[in-house]
């Protein structure tokens, strides 16, 4: 089970890390884990180009160095992209200067100051190591989790995971990858159809 709302605790336990933003600005901040790729990745461009939406995509390396032409269209189009590791690495599994050498190595190809941890899994000695590596790194979580990666999920029920959980300053996770796709590729359309009709706009993390 995982909560589809990032519960209080959490960010209490984790205050040094970004869970949201400015919510007094009608503004949803949509975000995409695991690319880029083929397919997918330049289906979710095409659904953010129809609303002139800006989003912020957390790539893994070795995915940007497998598929270079999708990552620079990402960044064409107007997006921000953001570090994800150069291998998926699950920061509670790794030891520390492991996932060090795996952050930096995967800052080489994306070159960012944003940073998602892979499963939302670092140590607090990941962070503090992450921040004398790359000072001014700012480690992004979420607030409202699709559930887009689990393929026990109905996409009926993604959908209304996210209508209903979403709110003005939320950073909302979905993912760009084939796992994901049978879900985002029902969700998103009809999510930005109705997140539109209700004034909201879609932009970059700051």
């Amino acid at each position: 089970m995982y909560p589809v709302k990032t519960p209080w605790l959490l960010k209490k336990l984790y205050p040094q890390l970004v869970w949201d933003v400015n919510h007094d600005s009608r503004c949803i901040y949509l975000t995409f884990d695991d690319g880029p790729i083929p397919i997918v990745t330049p289906f979710v461009l095409n659904i953010l180009k129809q609303y002139n939406a800006r989003a912020t995509f957390f790539c893994i390396g070795d995915n940007v160095r497998k598929h270079p032409e999708v990552f620079q269209q990402v960044k064409a189009d107007g997006h921000v992209v953001g570090n994800h590791t150069y291998n998926h690495l699950d920061g509670w599994k790794t030891n520390n200067e492991t996932y060090l050498e795996n952050f930096l190595l995967a800052d080489e190809l994306i070159g960012s100051n944003l940073f998602r941890p892979p499963y939302g899994r670092i140590k607090k000695s990941q962070v503090k190591l992450l921040n004398e590596a790359k000072p001014g790194l700012q480690i992004i979580m979420w607030n409202v989790l699709s559930g887009d990666f689990d393929i026990s999920l109905k996409p009926e029920k993604c959908l209304d995971n996210v209508i209903k959980n979403t709110s003005p300053g939320d950073i909302v996770l979905f993912h760009d990858s084939l796992k994901a796709f049978n879900r985002l590729e029902y969700v998103l359309p009809k999510a930005m159809e109705v997140w539109s009709k209700d004034g909201y706009v879609f932009k970059t993390l700051p």
